[in-house]
């Protein structure tokens, strides 16, 4: 079995639209939160999301090429540029057949969807954009990168809603590790900030409804009231080790260990015990023969919502035990919002930082939990060693997915 490293980081987030700014924003604790302009949200429960600032399409694409693309796909493909430079991967002498990706969108393109459905409306089936189709699958994410890069290696598009990133990460390192590729591009993007975006995760209450920037973001406080729709993209370059030293390439960290797994109990809502995220914990530090107590640090799904704080926090204790109260959790969601199949992609760009630079961000917003939620969800940044990181996602339906990475041994 191929040991996996990570050579390449690509974002674009609402606190900064390259892996640089970013991070810059999250060490000095910056928040992306701002009332939506993408529509008029006046008579809309929920006013404020975390979107992208000053995205110009025409840095990463020409004119044409950016017309056939949505902005899910833009960001996708923004991203993968960045992540491929930053890699220093050159396509001229690589076997492209074994370059791949696997990037997916947990929606697609609302907008495309959105737009179509007026023309149909108000002008007949016959009026519908010819490319309607290609614009709005969420496919065309990975299709999008893989044609603008030359990559013809395996294309996976993978759809587990808020751990789409997570799991497209997951599955392009079995890709190098088992040896279906020896460069993988993986990560998540997602552009869903519309009317019906909105509408439809304000109905199902899982937004929050707060009017204050500084207060609407907020993972383990009491006073949480759910997610800020985020948008963006993060796109990481996995790559088999010795493919990586015989090149050159600075390695990042290496990708020790996946686990994923179903809660198999309700279409929203984790399970309330925590008995599924727990064992996708414990199923990726068994794959990476990390003993638990090894851990010191772990990046929460974290999304602010009455549920996922509760029961992601019942999943830690029952996976760590009382170590649990001995690891550093935050969420960077608590600056950037949920970026849904991005959000997996741009925190395991987080904790590879946190990892390099010996840095634990803050949970931003966090002032008090309530009484179940008593363990070190970071009210603090923390300055110290960080061997090792594991992130979490979990997504409606049950996914839960994790990830452990660490200094390469």
């Amino acid at each position: 079995m191929r040991r996996v490293v990570v050579t390449g980081l690509g974002a674009i987030t609402p606190v900064g639209n390259s892996v640089g700014e970013f991070w810059e924003s999250i060490r000095q604790e910056k928040i992306g939160f701002a009332p939506i302009t993408r529509f008029d949200a006046g008579e809309y429960r929920c006013r404020l999301a975390a979107e992208v600032k000053d995205f110009d399409s025409g840095l990463y694409m020409d004119k044409k090429a950016a017309r056939r693309m949505e902005l899910f796909c833009q960001y996708a493909v923004a991203a993968a540029g960045e992540a491929i430079q930053d890699a220093g991967l050159d396509m001229e002498t690589e076997d492209a057949w074994k370059v791949g990706c696997a990037i997916g969108s947990g929606i697609g393109s609302l907008q495309a969807m959105e737009r179509e459905h007026g023309r149909l409306l108000e002008k007949g089936p016959s009026r519908i954009a010819p490319l309607f189709v290609p614009l709005m699958i969420s496919n065309m994410a990975a299709g999008n990168v893989s044609i603008r890069y030359g990559l013809k290696g395996k294309s996976l598009n993978v759809v587990t809603a808020c751990a789409t990133g997570t799991n497209s990460i997951g599955e392009a390192f079995r890709a190098v590790q088992y040896g279906d590729a020896d460069v993988m591009l993986a990560g998540g993007t997602e552009g869903a900030v519309t009317p019906m975006g909105i509408a439809g995760f304000t109905a199902l209450t899982a937004l929050s409804d707060s009017t204050d920037p500084e207060r609407c973001s907020i993972p383990f406080d009491k006073d949480r009231s759910g997610f800020v729709m985020g948008e963006g993209a993060g796109i990481v370059v996995l790559e088999e080790l010795e493919h990586a030293r015989s090149r050159g390439a600075h390695i990042y960290a290496e990708v020790l260990g996946y686990g994923c797994t179903s809660d198999a109990y309700h279409i929203t809502s984790p399970s309330e015990d925590g008995a599924g995220a727990a064992r996708a914990m414990l199923n990726a530090l068994e794959d990476s023969g990390i003993k638990p107590e090894q851990l010191t640090y772990l990046n929460a799904h974290g999304t602010a919502t009455h549920h996922n704080d509760l029961f992601e926090t019942r999943a830690v204790k029952l996976a760590f035990g009382e170590h649990a109260y001995h690891l550093k959790i935050n969420s960077t969601k608590s600056m950037i919002g949920h970026l849904l199949g991005a959000a997996g992609a741009v925190e395991f760009i987080a904790c590879v930082k946190q990892l390099q630079e010996g840095f634990i961000h803050r949970t931003v917003g966090l002032q008090e939990s309530e009484e179940e939620l008593d363990l070190n969800y970071c009210r603090e940044s923390f300055r110290e060693e960080v061997p090792y990181a594991l992130s979490n996602s979990l997504g409606f339906g049950g996914h839960n997915a994790s990830l452990l990475i660490g200094h390469l041994r």
